[in-house]
């Protein structure tokens, strides 16, 4: 074991790459991170690797990344900032990261995947810097030994092994130091990355995919299994918005604005989600009970795949501990995390494990903690015949609207009666106020808005409208444009009327457009217009 100096608090494990010519690892996206700091902090104990370090050892872990050929390797940092590698105690190497944009490579270099231009071993982390100064790295991605990354410009940069063409240069020759990829991505502006063993992908602002590289089991989704040595878009997924893009060992998954799932590439193991064990070279639709998903996600040491829906359901399929499991099969799970860490082969982990020790709970943990309490409050909201018990003192600092605080002011009474909002909306404001964050359906979040429009709560509103988003569909796009218009939500609205402009036939053929406000239809048309939308 060995452990490196000490690093910045803001530290990101955005992917690991291979450390050795035989280990497959995965790595995370930041944009992942962010999300992962706000979910439900995840339980090391799942991960056999973990069984090898004491129990004082493991309270001081607060972020961890699983990997190597058989789970047996990891890298974690703990709550000192100390960062800790071993393989069953042995030292491990070639594992990049992301510090303050900047990013750090170290461990073998045969084919120059530590991107410093030489084929030298790296014992020391070292800044890749060449053509990424002044560039912001948001997200990293490696394959079995290259590597991509996103600066905060949308662009793509490439290194490392290019026997397939992985690296998109258009030549299968090794490329040792970082260059952006051009040819279709010149003009484009990239939001999401992802590598396979051999290939890369990349996802651009308005939702296609590019892909390039190795294709031998069709998981370029091109309709064929030639390599590809430079971004090609793919082309079946024409009128469909991608927003994320994950890579299996051997297959891809894509998950689109609609909260639709496709699949293509290898499937021996049922990896593809469709029914069968054929390979696909095409993208596939992929299925789970009707309900939207939210979040998938994909190994490229493993043949196993999962995806969670916005009823936090979690369903996994592929290969699953010696199973081939060839249609989404709904776990007991609450994260996709625990699908790897359970099923996988190897046990790897697809992204960052944020760990939060049992023994100690922040402030503002134990504000959420008290929420809602009946045996600390000291007041009493009812909504729809239902109480929901808060601290007056804690309302009075957290919400500077000059009509609730005035409310809390003039009523000395232990309950205040509201009959403006419903049940759940109030509640998720109350609930705000002690965590700052919300969780309700993205139809309540409508009714949220409204609240929050009108106790000017900006950032409640801004978590509104984030929440509202990831619940639109053609059918209801248009009611949510208007509340977007009414609450004077300009982000929403805008979102909304892009919405409306990428799926236009469908949606105006819908009730919602049918019955659309007059003068909203007056405009919408009108903006529709100038964006172009009518041209054939």
């Amino acid at each position: 074991m060995t452990k490196k100096p000490h690093l910045s608090s803001r530290l990101a494990f955005p992917l690991t790459s291979s450390c050795l010519s035989s280990l497959r690892v995965k790595r995370a996206q930041t944009t992942i991170y962010l999300k992962q700091s706000s979910q439900k902090m995840l339980d090391v104990g799942k991960w056999p690797i973990f069984a090898l370090r004491s129990l004082e050892e493991l309270k001081l872990i607060r972020q961890a990344c699983v990997f190597g050929s058989a789970g047996n390797e990891v890298l974690y940092a703990t709550e000192n900032d100390e960062m800790v590698s071993f393989k069953y105690y042995v030292l491990l190497f070639f594992l990049p990261f992301v510090l303050e944009g900047d990013v750090y490579t170290w461990g073998h270099n045969a084919y120059s995947q530590l991107g410093n231009g030489t084929t030298n071993h790296g014992l020391i982390p070292c800044q890749v810097s060449t053509n990424l100064v002044n560039k912001k790295v948001i997200e990293v991605a490696c394959g079995s030994h290259h590597s991509m990354v996103l600066t905060s410009d949308g662009e793509v940069y490439t290194w490392g092994y290019n026997n397939s063409g992985q690296v998109g240069s258009g030549s299968t020759v090794n490329q040792p130091i970082p260059r952006r990829v051009t040819s279709c991505l010149q003009n484009k502006i990239a939001v999401n990355i992802a590598c396979g063993q051999m290939c890369s992908m990349a996802v651009v602002e308005n939702g296609e995919v590019y892909v390039w590289g190795y294709n031998g089991n069709g998981q370029l989704g091109l309709g064929n299994s030639g390599n590809q040595p430079t971004p090609c878009r793919i082309a079946a997924l024409q009128g469909i918005r991608v927003q994320q893009v994950t890579c299996g060992y051997a297959h891809t998954l894509v998950l689109t604005d609609e909260g639709q799932m496709y699949a293509w590439g290898a499937n021996s193991y049922g990896q593809l989600g469709t029914g069968n064990r054929s390979n696909q070279s095409y993208p596939a639709p992929v299925t789970v009970d009707k309900d939207r998903v939210i979040e998938i996600a994909a190994c490229h040491s493993a043949h196993t795949s999962a995806a969670k829906t916005q009823g936090g359901q979690v369903y996994m399929w592929g290969q699953c501990r010696g199973q081939s499991i060839t249609l989404p099969h709904l776990t007991h799970f609450a994260c996709t995390d625990d699908v790897f860490a359970c099923f996988a082969i190897p046990a790897v982990t697809w992204r960052l494990l944020s760990v939060e020790p049992d023994d100690h709970l922040t402030v503002a943990q134990s504000l959420k903690k008290e929420f809602d309490n009946p045996d600390t409050a000291d007041l009493r909201f009812q909504v729809d015949g239902k109480y929901i018990h808060v601290h007056k003192v804690l309302l009075k600092i957290r919400c500077r609207c000059e009509h609730f605080r005035s409310v809390l002011n003039i009523n000395n009474d232990e309950i205040i009666e509201i009959s403006e909002f419903s049940y759940p909306v109030y509640r998720a404001f109350l609930e705000y106020l002690y965590t700052d964050s919300i969780s309700l359906s993205p139809e309540d979040a409508i009714g949220l808005l409204d609240l929050a429009t009108f106790y000017r709560e900006s950032r409640l509103k801004k978590l509104c409208q984030q929440t509202i988003k990831q619940g639109i569909c053609e059918e209801n796009a248009i009611a949510l444009l208007s509340a977007a218009v009414k609450f004077e939500a300009k982000d929403l609205e805008e979102f909304c009327f892009r919405f409306c402009i990428n799926h236009l036939t469908v949606v105006t053929q819908t009730s919602g457009f049918a019955e659309m406000d007059h003068d909203l239809l007056k405009n919408f048309i009108s903006k529709a217009s100038r964006v172009g939308a009518f041209k054939n």
